[in-house]
């Protein structure tokens, strides 16, 4: 049974420029106890379609052009504010793409799971408290009569993300729409999620629309998929159909994008760039408190020219090994060789002049570029303070740089905001590459892009790395990309190594059980990908 019908959505911006056509004439269907994922890149107007059906797109300068969106029966299009208001939270419901900017910071979680049970049913406190400790424990929080006076800073990304989901069904909504709820999230996390929005739809056979950038994600849960590619709709069916035999080019670009596979074996002779002995680096979280020991006696060696992968969730320490190795945190104790030199021993000019041969991709670059320098800015700075140009030359150095990423070199005078997020991503390698270094630290370079941009940066770095010959540590939590792109993989586990090997190994042959979980939780791993 249609629980939802869209005919011919269009939803378009008035900018300073003219008018931005986001959606045009896209039509699709939810059906009751069924999963519908709207599938695309960034900017193809699926979250725009979805948010318009609630009002939930600005007017101005966002308007709706034309068509129906029938729900029960009724025009969600033509309603007018209050009556929209009665449905949404309480009919229909959404989980936002991050939860630590949808929860008021201000507000503890019980408050908020129980503010929409208060407006839309006017039930007493005492009820709506009751009712929101049972949804707490329903979407797996533990201890929900000790957490549920907490803020939202005090729970991690996944438990924040639960939090969303509960507030989401505490009015019993008919369907849910689910608006990327698992980007940015470990790949075991992301895999709970998925399964408790699974699991919750059956139980309480609603609708759900789930929107994501990554068919991988939706590939065990969804029942429907649509294809949307700027603003249209291009290919539409049932999931094993669009998995088997996709027939729109753009369908199957998104299919190809999936990274699968392992790097080819090195077959150069090993020689040690970097060697890590009995790392420990410790943090004091207050006066009298237990140091949280994020990394605790790991050892390993990165081979010249070598791609070492290390992957863990949130919280293994791998970030903080990467920021160790180049002295941006301090070190407990532990020794980093890099090349023969001590470089725990290094300070000050010393440390300064290291800082030329080992440079580091951040993983979010609008937080790591400075808003307020241009491109040719950002790139100069470095070939300055490393005296590589001179100011009557280093015009040059900017421009070579952007043909090395692959940045058209007329972007040059543009700010970090003019760009999106791929983009953004090109001009942080053109910046750790400008000081031509011998060692680099990627962190999560990926983990926030649509799968075509991701794959479009992987490509890149394994260019540039053939290229310049270039020695990587590849920081991540997603063991797809991780053996397309390394040599050897390092397994971190609350700051130890648990596992080792190459891709290959660890993919057929996982020895640990944390290993195993991991792998277990790629997405989209049944199909294969």
């Amino acid at each position: 049974m249609a629980l939802l019908q869209v005919e011919d959505l269009a939803v378009s911006f008035v900018t300073r420029n003219g008018i931005n056509t986001a959606v045009d004439g896209v039509s699709f269907t939810v059906e009751t106890g069924r999963i519908t994922a709207i599938i695309g890149e960034s900017g193809s107007g699926k979250s725009v379609a979805c948010y318009s059906l609630l009002g939930l797109v600005p007017r101005p300068p966002g308007r709706i052009d034309g068509g129906r969106a029938l729900f029960e029966g009724r025009d969600l299009l033509q309603m007018k504010e209050t009556a929209l208001r009665r449905i949404r939270g309480r009919d229909i419901a959404m989980i936002f793409q991050d939860p630590m900017t949808c929860l008021n910071p201000y507000m503890s979680i019980g408050r908020q799971l129980m503010e929409p049970l208060r407006y839309h049913h006017r039930v007493s406190r005492q009820a709506a408290r009751a009712r929101a400790l049972e949804l707490l424990a329903e979407v797996g929080i533990r201890d929900p009569a000790a957490t549920i006076d907490n803020f939202p800073h005090q729970f991690s990304g996944g438990m924040r993300q639960r939090v969303m989901i509960a507030m989401a069904l505490i009015n019993e909504p008919r369907l849910l729409i689910a608006d990327e709820p698992t980007t940015a999230l470990d790949v075991t996390i992301q895999a709970q999620i998925l399964k408790l929005i699974a699991e919750l739809q059956r139980r309480r056979n609603i609708g759900v629309i789930f929107i994501s950038h990554d068919l991988a994600v939706v590939a065990d849960i969804a029942d429907t998929i649509v294809v949307m590619q700027r603003g249209r709709v291009v290919e539409r069916g049932e999931g094993e159909e669009i998995f088997q035999c996709a027939r729109h080019p753009y369908t199957k670009k998104l299919l190809a994008a999936i990274p699968s596979g392992s790097k080819a074996p090195r077959t150069e002779p090993a020689e040690p760039l970097i060697r890590v002995r009995n790392l420990c680096t410790w943090f004091a979280p207050g006066r009298g408190a237990a140091p949280v020991k994020a990394v605790d006696d790991v050892s390993f060696d990165i081979q010249r020219g070598e791609v070492l992968g290390l992957v863990g969730e949130s919280g293994s320490g791998k970030s903080t090994i990467g920021r160790s190795i180049l002295r941006l945190v301090p070190v407990t104790s532990g020794k980093i060789d890099f090349d023969g030199i001590d470089l725990t021993a290094l300070r000050g000019r010393e440390l300064k002049r290291m800082r030329r041969r080992m440079q580091m991709i951040f993983q979010d670059p609008f937080a790591s570029l400075n808003p307020r320098m241009t491109v040719y800015d950002t790139l100069a700075e470095p070939l300055l303070l490393h005296g590589i140009h001179s100011r009557k030359h280093v015009a040059q150095g900017v421009l070579r740089l952007m043909d090395d990423v692959g940045l058209a070199r007329a972007f040059v005078r543009k700010y970090p905001h003019e760009f999106s997020g791929g983009q953004r991503q090109r001009i942080a390698i053109g910046r750790a590459l400008a000081t031509r270094p011998e060692f680099i630290v990627a962190d999560e370079p990926v983990s926030a892009l649509d799968v075509t941009i991701q794959a479009q940066i992987l490509e890149l770095l394994q260019a540039l790395g053939r290229e310049y010959g270039l020695t990587m540590l590849f920081v991540s939590h997603d063991l797809a990309v991780v053996r397309h792109l390394a040599d050897r993989i390092l397994v971190l586990y609350r700051g130890e190594v648990v596992e080792r090997g190459s891709g290959d190994e660890l993919f057929e042959r996982p020895q640990q059980a944390y290993t195993r979980q991991l792998l277990q939780s790629i997405p989209g791993a049944t199909r294969g990908f």
